[in-house]
């Protein structure tokens, strides 16, 4: 299929897909073609495919799942976005001035549980980083991040003392998936101290997976004092 040229390439696509769902060409449950497939029938690029896809999936239409392809949804669902924050924005937003300070950093090779993980291949080297970031003078967020050298080789040079990886990596790295994870733990030692709280005290924990083409770039895992208050809206 030819697509007009007055209009974006991305809008068309998105408007054909979801006319075949609400003619039923494709039903609930069904497996959508791939985005290549879709490229090939469109005659445009598989970003101009992705982009339609990513709306139709925010928009409650489709579920995108990894391995398993894309499925027409059960019902039009209203969805809570989760943005990738900006720890520096966060922070600042409250009035507070932000601090950052780099722990460790290494390069090495990535261990049993996180090529498991990401699913990497024996011998993959991953860049290691442990941060914190605060306001004022507490501690707000301690980072522990683990990035892809195969897929960001200029992870190698970048000067993380003065930069973040967080903010680094938001503006300089896209990506075209991510996961979240949140869950409730007790601080160990190390993060204990870096959060200045008592061992075993509860706190929350992020973790983060992006993906840029269905490579891993990143795992990252936060760890917040009890006090945190995450927000989002539908």
């Amino acid at each position: 299929m030819t697509l007009a040229a007055d209009i974006p390439r991305y809008k068309e696509v998105k408007a054909e897909i979801l006319a075949r769902i609400q003619r039923r060409i494709w039903r609930t449950g069904d497996v959508l073609p791939s985005e290549h497939e879709l490229a090939d029938e469109f005659d445009c690029a598989r970003g101009t495919i992705n982009r339609a896809m990513r709306e139709l999936s925010d928009d409650g239409v489709i579920e995108r799942k990894r391995r398993a392809g894309t499925v027409v949804a059960a019902s039009r669902v209203r969805h809570a976005r989760l943005a990738i924050p900006l720890v520096r924005s966060e922070i600042e937003a409250t009035g507070a001035k932000y601090r950052y300070r780099l722990i460790t950093r290494a390069a090495i090779a990535a261990p049993a549980w996180l090529r498991a993980r990401l699913e990497l291949a024996a011998g993959a080297r991953l860049l290691h980083l442990q941060a914190l970031h605060l306001a004022n003078a507490q501690a707000f967020q301690f980072e522990d991040r683990w990035i892809n050298l195969a897929v960001v080789p200029r992870a190698a040079k970048a000067d993380f003392s003065v930069i973040s990886p967080n903010e680094w990596l938001i503006n300089a790295v896209p990506f075209t998936d991510a996961e979240f994870a949140f869950h409730a733990s007790r601080a160990d030692k190390d993060v204990a101290r870096m959060l200045q709280v008592a061992d075993g005290d509860a706190v929350l924990v992020a973790e983060r997976i992006t993906w840029l083409a269905r490579k891993p770039v990143t795992y990252a895992r936060m760890s917040f004092p009890s006090s945190y208050r995450m927000v989002t809206r539908v």
